[in-house]
């Protein structure tokens, strides 16, 4: 049996490697995994750490990438029509921004020209509301009514202060919103004009046995992201037309207002629809009476039976092969690590890890490992992932480089 060291002196490797195996298996696994997930969680954290701190930076780049996975396929149809692809790529960005500010200019237009009969609309229901609290069966008195009426505000105003903080570290100030608006219109038509030589250089950061991994695992989460931002716009624009039309057809006010809100809100899968949907329900209770909430919520239960059971298996469930319970965790997550932005992006990037980590444990990609990297094919611009050859180059001395 070998003797423990004398205090002081160094172990040789035979008298450590008895100490090692003085241990359980099970002991000595255990510890090889537990510092290798610290490891991991150390630079998760810095990352994490890093991007909260870059956050007026990294979410207009991360918006951008979302327009660019939704123009790439425009401009490929329009290059593969014979058009310039100078032509299609400004006439794309155009195509966004044009849509973007005629919606702005839709929801100002209504504000505007219903602001007075909205403030009268508020005040009458406000005061039914209240003799409705101080009539039968409650008949509260208004002190009570003014004490409920102002703890509930200070539990809406607490429980939404993450949403609130998250929405406003986009940009608290007007400078930080116009940088941003800047930083994500020329990120995108970067991406849109150069995705071939910005992937080309992210990949040759990694070392060069890792590349084709990387390549072949960004390639494919690409196209899940392309895939997942057509899909969204098809579903998001379904609930809110389907939405719209039922507050149009009740007379609710703000109908404009109100789809586009569902129309942002569907981005965020199965959480913002109905979100926004039982905004809609609300603003009918409030301004045209118990029937037409009723109506309201019937038609936004109808339109989410449609996204639930028609859109997100046929259509959502090709693109995004993440669990819908696995969907609510990462929305909430992400809702509590940076609010809106967070909520956000959070799907995207489940399902996009979800498809790189599948594709590098799959291992397609190791007939290729030890060849030399020649450059990534056009991936921001491909529909299909395909394994990709790399040859194998040879130096002067016949050694493989």
């Amino acid at each position: 049996m070998a003797q423990p060291p004398e205090p002081g002196r160094t172990p040789n490797p035979s008298e450590r490697e008895s100490v090692d195996e003085s241990l359980p298996r099970g002991i000595r696994i255990a510890g090889a995994w537990s510092w290798r997930l610290l490891l991991i969680g150390a630079v998760i954290a810095v990352v994490v750490f890093l991007i909260i701190e870059l956050r007026l930076i990294v979410i207009p780049v991360l918006v951008a990438v979302l327009l660019s996975a939704l123009l790439v396929p425009l401009v490929q149809l329009m290059v593969k029509h014979r058009w310039p692809r100078w032509l299609a790529i400004v006439l794309a960005f155009v195509v966004v921004a044009v849509i973007i500010a005629g919606l702005v200019l839709l929801v100002v237009l209504q504000i505007k020209g219903e602001s007075h009969a909205l403030q009268t609309r508020s005040v009458d229901a406000y005061d039914a509301f209240r003799d409705w609290l101080r009539g039968p069966p409650l008949e509260l008195t208004d002190k009570q009514i003014n004490g409920w009426l102002t703890q509930g505000l200070a539990a809406l105003q607490q429980d939404s202060q993450v949403l609130i903080s998250g929405a406003l570290s986009i940009g608290s100030t007007l400078g930080h919103v116009l940088t941003g608006v800047l930083l994500t219109a020329f990120s995108t038509l970067f991406i849109l004009i150069d995705g071939k030589g910005i992937w080309g250089w992210i990949v040759r950061i990694f070392p060069r046995r890792a590349r084709a991994a990387v390549d072949g695992a960004g390639r494919a989460g690409w196209v899940t992201l392309t895939n997942f931002a057509r899909v969204q716009v098809l579903v998001a624009s379904i609930d809110a037309v389907g939405i719209g039309l039922v507050a149009f057809f009740l007379g609710l006010p703000l109908v404009i207002p109100i789809a586009v809100l569902v129309f942002l809100g569907s981005f965020i899968p199965i959480v913002g629809a109905v979100i926004t949907g039982a905004l809609a329900v609300v603003v009918a209770l409030v301004y045209n009476g118990w029937v037409a909430a009723i109506i309201m919520l019937i038609g936004v239960l109808a339109v989410q039976q449609l996204e639930g059971h028609v859109l997100q298996p046929l259509i959502m469930g090709s693109a995004v092969k993440v669990h819908p319970l696995a969907v609510v965790l990462v929305v909430a997550t992400g809702s509590l690590l940076a609010g809106i932005p967070g909520a956000l992006f959070a799907v995207p990037f489940a399902a996009v890890l979800n498809v790189m980590v599948r594709y590098v444990s799959g291992g397609s990609w190791r007939s290729g490992a030890d060849a030399a990297y020649t450059g990534p094919p056009d991936a921001l611009w491909q529909t299909v992932p395909r394994p990709r050859r790399l040859r194998t180059a040879k130096t002067t001395d016949g050694d493989e480089s």
